[in-house]
């Protein structure tokens, strides 16, 4: 697709004043240059220009805001010192997979003051001896080159920013879904409660069974008292009766041993 058919896609009925993004990776540039892109993309922030055969950015508009630019992959060999000039603000540029040669070629680049990042992976450059040290010599406003600084630490991805961030949130998302429901505390305070009333229930119910069980057993020693005492009135009538029978035997008797004195006397006479 050539690029001026690509841009008029990528507006999507969009004013170009009213774009901040803006994806041309793959496209055909003719005789090497930009077409379609102009001046009137004044918000651009974000512009990719990814393997689209660019060999020149002479005729790179003035893009006061752009802050990132992708130029990988394209036949780029000098000329760097337009994006001074049009884009003063970048903060991240990468030609990596380009045609760039020689440190005099980068040099262009100082001019560039807000430059953190700067990626030239694939270039011919970076075979040259000491090429780190070089570069971060050069240009000294940049922080990044291919991804590492000067201690070998790897450029933080903003994209995976926003993911730990967004990662962040779902766990704390998650920290609120696996928190107990709205209402399950009152639950469980009634479920405590209704246990707690089971329990009274049940206890009331044991006392008045103790109750009952000790009444039973008070009534039933009453009983066995009266039958106990019952059963000595009973031993005692009974030894008065063997007394009395005792006492009337003794008295026949003495009455027969007089009626047998009485008859003696009798006879002798």
């Amino acid at each position: 697709m050539e690029m001026k058919k690509r841009i008029n896609l990528e507006l999507r009925d969009r004013a170009p004043e009213e774009v901040t993004e803006l994806v041309l990776d793959n496209c055909l540039c003719v005789n090497g240059e930009i077409e379609g892109l102009n001046d009137t993309f004044k918000k651009l922030e974000f512009l990719s220009m990814a393997n689209v055969e660019l060999s020149s950015l002479a005729r790179l508009p003035s893009l006061n805001k752009l802050r990132k630019l992708e130029l990988s992959d394209n036949i780029i060999s000098g000329g760097l010192e337009v994006l001074a000039e049009k884009c003063p603000n970048l903060t991240y540029l990468n030609l990596s997979g380009n045609k760039i040669k020689d440190l005099s070629t980068v040099e262009a680049l100082q001019n560039l003051k807000n430059l953190k990042s700067l990626d030239l992976f694939n270039c011919e450059i970076t075979n040259l001896e000491d090429y780190r040290e070089s570069i971060f010599e050069l240009l000294q406003q940049i922080t990044y080159l291919d991804g590492f600084d000067q201690e070998d630490n790897e450029a933080p991805d903003s994209e995976e920013e926003d993911d730990e961030d967004g990662d962040e949130d779902d766990e704390e998302e998650e920290e609120d879904e696996a928190g107990p429901p709205e209402g399950y505390e009152e639950e469980e305070e009634e479920e405590e409660e209704d246990e707690d009333e089971d329990e009274d229930e049940a206890g009331s119910e044991l006392g008045e069974g103790e109750e009952e069980v000790g009444l039973s057993y008070l009534m039933k020693e009453e009983i066995q008292d009266e039958e106990d005492d019952d059963d000595y009135v009973e031993e005692g009538e009974e030894e008065e009766e063997e007394e009395e029978e005792e006492e009337e035997e003794g008295l026949r008797g003495e009455k027969r041993k007089r009626d047998a004195e009485d008859d003696g006397e009798e006879e002798d006479d």
